[in-house]
């Protein structure tokens, strides 16, 4: 059963999303929040498997929830989907870079929302089911200047194809078939390119790849 935690200060919002998981066999709902500060007492009292977090609520907005949550090393197995009302939010990567796991735009189709919750549970965090490869560019290059690649000194040749590869938003059957190999083969380096950079998952990955330079903003593949 996947334990969701609600955060959103719009109660409508929560009701609509409290429905729609709750009708889920494999889904639950573990509680609901209305600012940031009361999620992140659910976070340690509920110790969901995924928060649903507004970005924008009062005392404590997601961003500074996302921040503290992702920082305890108690919460490793909480994953947090930030929300919000427009894809081109100024605030989405740097909810990923914070630690969040994939953000959703709060209209998205009731499908995406379920596959997205699924998804990051899966460990194969997407942006965002609804964002394309162009919106992950210019979020990109919003970022901060790319550090030098040394950092990805301890990954082989493949996995560094293949982390460019996430970096621009392919999926693992995309990369399979960009590279001739099987959906297991890319996730299984794409895990290790993980394990061996400390990423989070797969969100972390993507910033890791434009942070260091592997992947340019605006090269789309």
């Amino acid at each position: 059963m996947i334990r969701v935690l609600l955060a959103d200060d719009q109660s409508l919002v929560r009701a609509g999303f409290r429905a729609l998981l709750g009708a889920q066999p494999d889904i639950e709902v573990a509680g609901e929040a209305a600012d940031g500060a009361e999620a992140l007492a659910l976070v340690r009292e509920l110790r969901p498997d995924v928060v649903l977090m507004d970005i924008r609520m009062p005392l404590l907005d997601g961003l500074a929830a996302t921040r503290k949550i992702t920082a305890e090393p108690e919460f490793d197995g909480v994953k947090v989907v930030m929300l919000t009302t427009f894809e081109l939010d100024e605030y989405v990567f740097e909810a990923i870079r914070s630690g969040a796991s994939g953000f959703l735009v709060k209209d998205t189709e009731p499908e995406e929302l379920l596959r997205a919750v699924r998804a990051v549970v899966d460990g194969d965090a997407l942006l965002s089911p609804g964002v394309t490869r162009r919106l992950i560019a210019e979020f990109a290059a919003r970022s901060k200047e790319p550090a030098a690649a040394a950092g990805l000194g301890g990954l082989t040749e493949r996995e560094r194809e293949v982390m460019a590869l996430v970096g621009i938003g392919l999926s693992n059957e995309e990369i399979a078939r960009r590279l001739v190999v099987s959906p297991l083969t890319a996730k299984t380096h794409v895990s290790r390119a993980m394990v061996k950079l400390g990423a989070r998952d797969r969100a972390q990955l993507v910033v890791l790849a434009y942070e260091s330079g592997l992947v340019r903003p605006g090269w789309l593949g």
